[in-house]
């Protein structure tokens, strides 16, 4: 299976609300204030609508479950929304948790990005699958996200 770079997006968190203990764990909803993206065939900027849910479950695996809405340099939109899951050993996630940065080699962080848009130009979006590798920086993630050919 070959695969080829769609694009990586820079998302700038803001903020996020406590929800507090769930029953399957700890949710937060983190809110997305914008960002940047950039690949091949699209670049753009990430409108500040959106959202990440995580729930840090019991087993201390962070479920992401994030929604996007993307606006390409020429004004199409492009609805993205991705689950994926974060883990890794303990030091690196308490790093992480103290707003380090840490090579993400030393963690686990991927995600499936999914997408729709109305927009021609971009309707190859709507037929693809992709997945993600991520980098949890102070600020916000950065997703490389790959076309599965």
């Amino acid at each position: 299976m070959d695969a080829r770079l769609l694009m990586t997006v820079q998302v700038a968190v803001v903020g996020a609300q406590k929800i507090g203990a769930v029953p399957l764990g700890g949710r937060s909803i983190g809110r997305i204030g914008g960002g940047r993206f950039e690949g091949p065939r699209l670049r753009g900027r990430v409108l500040p609508e959106g959202g990440d849910w995580t729930l840090l479950r019991s087993d201390g695996i962070l479920e992401l479950d994030l929604r996007l809405t993307l606006e390409t340099d020429d004004h199409a939109l492009i609805d993205m929304w991705s689950f994926g899951l974060r883990h890794g050993p303990p030091d690196a996630i308490a790093a992480l948790a103290r707003g380090e940065v840490i090579d993400p080699s030393a963690y686990y962080f991927r995600t499936a990005p999914r997408f729709r848009t109305g927009h021609a130009k971009y309707a190859f979006l709507n037929r693809l699958i992709a997945v993600a590798s991520g980098d949890r920086r102070p600020d916000g993630p950065i997703y490389t996200i790959h076309e599965i050919l």
